[in-house]
């Protein structure tokens, strides 16, 4: 699936847990207050320890976010001639009058997403204003709110059944409903857009496409990167194999698109999963699965990476882009929760890291001596790279 943005990465770097998150401070009877729990690490201890609170925590100032952006505050703030608003004017631009406005701009202000004035007017942050403003050109709220806030944060509620049971839902049939497809699909496009030309960027001077004529996206969602990569390469056209929910939405967005792009880009109708692809063998320069390795259960990766050797021309490329831990197995944080995430709607996946999927793609024919991997999405993303000879 086509998901998190390369705006992501500088949100998550950039992001701060509010210090009552991080500590908690409790006053006893007699008036005398306890120290805080520091818990970032014991005494003398100079590794790296886990934040307990913070973690615990860190939930309630996710939601803290996702209501700020279903309510529309930032845009609000954003659209005021002073780019400030007193709490009741904010209050009527959101139509909550109550007290709790009150409580959740607390919160924001805590988060550092809001600056409150000395006379009670709130701003955005610099990165509220870059991030969640729907007018600016790095906004991903959209992404934000209605994938991650209306679709994964509840997934991820199941995430102790799914552990002992092994059952969770595909996306597949995760899939099969209209709405959560089009949701889905809708809100990752933004992001997309981002991380495909960040990917042409990373790409350049590596992995040549200037020869290139046709490309199979598999799993490709809104068709984001095959709109990119059309839009850079005026001879490039791309095939995209999805599921048919998602067809309906991809196609809508492809409808978007300027008349050339969408005159070379296409999309047929496939479970990426299937034994058998509807394309002719080797027929492509280029196959691209950003975001689908890790979202098909472990025994099928290689099955798919073997449809992609067969449709390849001699010569030709596999590019697997997609959340990945390090080799080693430590992280970084960003790429293993993602795949942690992943387990809720895919219960039997991999793990993802470069040696895994290396592994593979040489087990389908690829030539293990030359394949390529490039650090993508700082702490979140990879791309490894497959050559057939």
């Amino acid at each position: 699936r086509a998901a998190a943005p390369r705006l992501m990465a500088a949100a998550l770097r950039t992001a701060a847990i509010p210090a009552a998150c991080g500590a908690l401070s409790i006053a006893p009877r007699s008036g005398v207050h306890a120290p805080r729990r520091a818990l970032s690490a014991a005494p003398g201890d100079t590794a790296p320890d886990i934040d307990v609170d913070a973690v615990a925590y860190g939930f309630m100032t996710s939601q803290a976010l996702f209501t700020a952006l279903e309510l529309g505050v930032f845009d609000a703030i954003a659209a005021s001639p002073t780019h400030s608003l007193s709490v009741e004017e904010i209050k009527a631009a959101t139509g909550v009058a109550a007290p709790r406005m009150q409580t959740l701009l607390t919160a924001l202000v805590a988060a550092h997403a809001l600056r409150r004035s000395a006379g009670g007017g709130y701003s955005l942050s610099k990165n509220a204003s870059r991030f969640l403003v729907s007018d600016s050109r790095h906004y991903y709220g959209d992404y934000l709110k209605l994938q991650i806030g209306r679709q994964f944060y509840h997934r991820m509620g199941a995430l102790p059944d799914v552990m002992r049971t092994g059952e969770a839902p595909s996306y597949a049939s995760w899939f099969s409903d209209p709405e959560v497809a089009n949701t889905y699909t809708r809100a990752q496009h933004n992001g997309s857009v981002a991380t495909a030309k960040a990917l042409l960027k990373r790409m350049a001077g590596t992995v040549q496409l200037d020869s290139a004529r046709k490309m199979l996206d598999v799993g490709g969602g809104s068709g984001a990167f095959s709109y990119v990569f059309a839009d850079q390469h005026s001879n490039l056209t791309s095939l995209i194999l999805e599921l048919p929910e998602v067809c309906v939405s991809g196609n809508s967005i492809r409808a978007e698109q300027s008349p050339d792009v969408q005159s070379r880009v296409s999309y047929t109708e496939l479970d990426a999963t299937s034994p058998a692809w509807p394309v002719s063998p080797c027929d492509y320069d280029l196959v691209l699965m950003s975001y689908i390795s890790g979202s098909v259960p472990e025994p099928v990766v290689g099955a798919l990476y073997a449809n992609a050797f067969q449709a390849l021309k001699p010569g030709g490329r596999l590019l697997v882009h997609d959340f990945m831990v390090d080799d080693s197995l430590d992280g970084p944080l960003g790429g293993a929760i993602w795949a942690l995430q992943h387990v809720t709607v895919n219960a039997n996946g991999l793990g993802l890291s470069p040696k895994e999927v290396k592994a593979r793609m040489a087990s389908a024919g690829f030539n293990s001596a030359k394949a390529e991997s490039h650090e993508m999405i700082h702490g979140l993303t990879k791309l490894v790279v497959g050559y057939k000879d």
